[in-house]
């Protein structure tokens, strides 16, 4: 039996692993359940991939995101390794395929959502697997204090049932002490393991910037800093802007958002992960499973509406260890904008009710059918039928997803694909009794293989020309056999999709728990709240902020961010600081005082000293002046 390391020499090249990575594997392969927090960019996945590798059997992955998932499989096969990911994109068909190959086949990994874990067809099948690991990304989402809160993480621990003696891995990059229990308490963990690396980014410099003009700002930014960078904006317009003004100032950039084509978005990704693109203009649609260790800067064009997005996306910086830089950009409209988005966030629940009502009128599904097919979802086209926001219905969805009376998938890259559902004994007297549709069966066996063991890519356009006929017409020909129930045929797509889960219920019978609205709407605007607080600081070190929200006490001072920098220029040390600006913030707290009364009040200082202190923190904003009274701002 190969060792872990010899595991990780072969497949990922590594001679050594990364902190607590061994930990956490060697907790796994002894059948511990553990929870990892570790930061972006820590090497969560090698921590479930190397013991389900050591180990017989299957590793069960569950995940919230395609886009994810997709990537995760793609690099595994890349690696040489079978995986398999249980999609929206893929027809029934496809499903009972990959699940016979992860019970009967030498796949090592089944990602699926935890949404797919409730059928019963899985739950059936995954009873006859044999599992080695269950690992749950992302697993904030399982707590309803997480920034992403998902009702159907709550679900997975149904699993326990059927593999009481499975270990569960948890991971997240993101999560305070009290979400941390959380998670080990809906997991049902035998003892609470969790094995926690520090947020803290040593090579990584923060910094707000006030700016009015930001596009000016940002260019200014990524001429100065040379190599590759993600600038982040929220809407699909600004990236647009603000990519065509970077190159118009001779710096390659791409803008990217949920909008355009998945095969643009695969060819502009690659070139930005070899560096024929220096810089990539983005909605936080980007970002999501990247691994480009090369990143020298990040900037947020507009302020995050979370500390946990605003540290995820920051820490795609300088994986490589070397310095890089997060900037944030802020002005009194971006704050405006900041509260406006959040509070968009949370449509009524009329309309909430109404956008129900509308897609179950727009897919034509009567009230109590079961329906679990996925639709292609075109929102413009459905926000003109019944004259509803775009941004309302985009959120609104979301909610409907929490509450798992849908399954909302953004755009993918869905190629079309083929599978002969017949025998060839039956297809044989099927070209006998059609002998029209015989030479077109006859080009489809000759132009793919594998098409009766399972679904083939298929190209209607190669086919057209070796048929010689028009694409429109041998489309016309796979939906006359696919209806004819001897293949199944399922044409390209690039449209988001919906599924209605369960029964389609009347639209004023749509309810959302507390947890899913009121008190994720307050959670939110304190998490905003936090966010205008961090934008508006400048005398804490942005890192310990930082640390500090995620319960990482630490006297750690990186020295690197704004606010560093410039308290570097008093020539003190952190500690004399420290010191000083406490002993001025508790006399100047309750009393107002003059500057030399205030001064000769610091005994563990030297005057000089103080004065430096007090003019930083007047600077700052921290001290003001009350006629001739110093006073400390609250």
């Amino acid at each position: 039996m190969q060792t872990i390391q010899q595991i990780l020499i072969k497949y990922w090249g590594y001679t050594h692993f990364r902190p607590l990575q061994e930990d956490i594997i060697n907790h796994i392969i002894a059948g511990k359940d553990t929870l990892a927090l570790l930061p972006t960019g820590g090497g969560k996945s090698i921590c479930y991939q190397i013991p389900a590798l050591y180990n017989e059997g299957v590793c069960i992955v569950v995940s919230p995101l395609i886009a994810l998932m997709k990537d995760q499989v793609n690099d595994l096969k890349g690696r040489g390794i079978k995986a398999i990911a249980l999609t929206s994109e893929l027809h029934k068909r496809e499903i009972d395929i990959a699940l016979d190959n992860c019970i009967y086949g030498d796949v090592k990994f089944l990602y699926l959502s935890p949404e797919r874990l409730q059928n019963d067809i899985v739950k059936v099948r995954l009873a006859k697997m044999k599992i080695n690991l269950i690992a749950v990304d992302e697993a904030h989402c399982i707590s309803h204090w997480g920034h992403d809160f998902r009702p159907s993480y709550l679900k997975i621990n149904e699993l326990r049932e059927i593999l009481p003696n499975v270990p569960i891995l948890a991971l997240t990059a993101t999560a305070t002490s009290q979400v941390a229990k959380d998670i080990c308490s809906h997991l049902i963990f035998k003892s609470e393991h969790i094995i926690k690396g520090s947020y803290k980014r040593p090579n990584l410099s923060y910094a707000v910037v006030y700016d009015e003009n930001k596009n000016n700002r940002i260019v200014d930014i990524v001429t100065k800093v040379k190599g590759s960078g993600i600038i982040y904006v929220r809407t699909r317009k600004k990236a647009e802007d603000l990519a065509r003004q970077l190159n118009s100032e001779k710096i390659s950039a791409y803008f990217f958002h949920a909008g355009i084509p998945a095969q643009e978005k695969d060819k502009r990704m690659q070139e930005w992960l070899n560096n024929k693109v220096r810089i990539m203009v983005a909605t936080n649609a980007f970002g999501m499973g990247i691994n480009k260790p090369d990143v020298r800067v990040i900037v947020h064009a507009d302020i995050p509406e979370s500390p946990e997005s605003y540290f995820q996306e920051a820490g795609r910086a300088g994986r490589d260890e070397k310095k890089s830089y997060a900037i944030l950009l802020s002005n009194e409209a971006s704050k405006i904008e900041l509260e406006k988005y959040v509070i968009s966030s949370f449509p009524s629940m009329e309309q909430i009710k109404q956008t129900y009502h509308a897609l179950a009128n727009y897919f034509k599904l009567a009230i109590g059918i079961q329906n679990d097919m996925n639709y292609d979802f075109d929102i413009a086209d459905f926000c003109n039928n019944y004259n509803f926001n775009a941004v309302t219905v985009y959120n609104t969805l979301r909610f409907l997803e929490k509450e798992n009376y849908i399954t909302y998938t953004e755009n993918l890259n869905r190629p079309s694909r083929v599978n002969i559902s017949v025998t060839k004994e039956e297809l044989y007297q099927f070209q006998v009794s059609n002998p029209a549709l015989d030479p077109f069966l006859k080009l489809l066996l000759r132009s793919y293989t594998g098409i009766f063991d399972g679904f083939v890519k298929i190209s209607e356009s190669d086919l057209a020309k070796r048929y010689e006929a028009k694409r429109e017409n041998v489309i016309i020909l796979l939906n006359t056999l696919n209806s004819q129930n001897v293949i199944i045929y399922t044409p390209q797509s690039s449209l988001p999709q919906i599924t209605f889960n369960g029964n389609r219920v009347k639209a004023n019978d749509i309810h959302l728990s507390d947890d899913n609205f009121a008190n994720l709407k307050l959670r939110s605007l304190k998490r905003m709240e936090w966010m205008q607080f961090y934008v508006n600081t400048t005398h804490k070190c942005r890192s310990q902020l930082l640390l500090y929200y995620f319960d990482e006490k630490s006297d750690y001072r990186c020295g690197i961010c704004d606010v560093c920098m410039e308290r570097n220029k008093l020539e003190l040390s952190s500690l004399e600081f420290e010191v000083v600006s406490e002993q001025i913030k508790q006399i100047t707290r309750q009393h107002s005082y003059t500057l030399p009364v205030l001064v000769d009040s610091i005994k563990q200082a030297k005057r000089e000293n103080v004065l430096k202190v007090v003019q930083w923190l007047l600077d700052n904003g921290k001290l003001y002046y009350a006629s001739d009274q110093l006073k400390w701002r609250t």
